[in-house]
């Protein structure tokens, strides 16, 4: 079951419509954990993960998350000392803009080393996402796509984003 906000700019036949007239797929992502923990802990408010974040928030892109990936993101914040009232307003932000997947059990292939990462990976399968964004190296083996989702970190993600402008 795939649980979903209506996200702004979306027609009904899930299109995104441009002012220019072009008609593109919306972009879809899955961002891994350790784009949410350096977005908390940059110094630099122009940061490309904190951008990344601010775009998704504005409706640039849909969001996929999972349960399992949620709980991770707010686990590893708080492992870095991110305030425990900055990690609930991301959970509630999350809860309230993200789309929900739920992934079965059998669907989680042992992709990669990391348990964790294999669960990143079939939330954006079954999520139908466009992009996997993440700067973790495991994803390294999967050579950049995998199901026809491309593996990229957040800067040619954010290129891509302000491509779409």
């Amino acid at each position: 079951m795939l649980l979903t906000r209506s996200a702004p700019n979306l027609s009904q036949k899930g299109q995104l419509l441009r002012g220019s007239g072009k008609v593109t797929k919306p972009i879809r992502a899955v961002l891994d954990t350790n784009v949410f923990v350096s977005a908390a802990l940059s110094k630099n408010p122009s940061s490309p993960t904190r951008e990344v974040i601010e775009r998704w928030k504005h409706g640039e892109f849909a969001l996929l998350i999972c349960i399992p990936l949620a709980e991770e993101i707010a686990e590893k914040l708080l492992d870095h000392s991110i305030d425990i009232d900055k990690v609930s307003a991301l959970v509630e932000t999350l809860a309230s803009l993200a789309e929900w997947v739920e992934i079965p059990p059998e669907e989680i292939e042992p992709l990669l080393s990391d348990p964790d990462d294999n669960v990143i990976v079939a939330c954006a399968v079954e999520g139908g996402a466009n992009y996997l964004v993440t700067y973790d190296p495991h994803f390294d083996s999967l050579q950049g796509e995998y199901c026809g989702v491309k593996i990229v970190k957040a800067i040619p993600f954010l290129e891509v984003l302000r491509a779409n402008q």
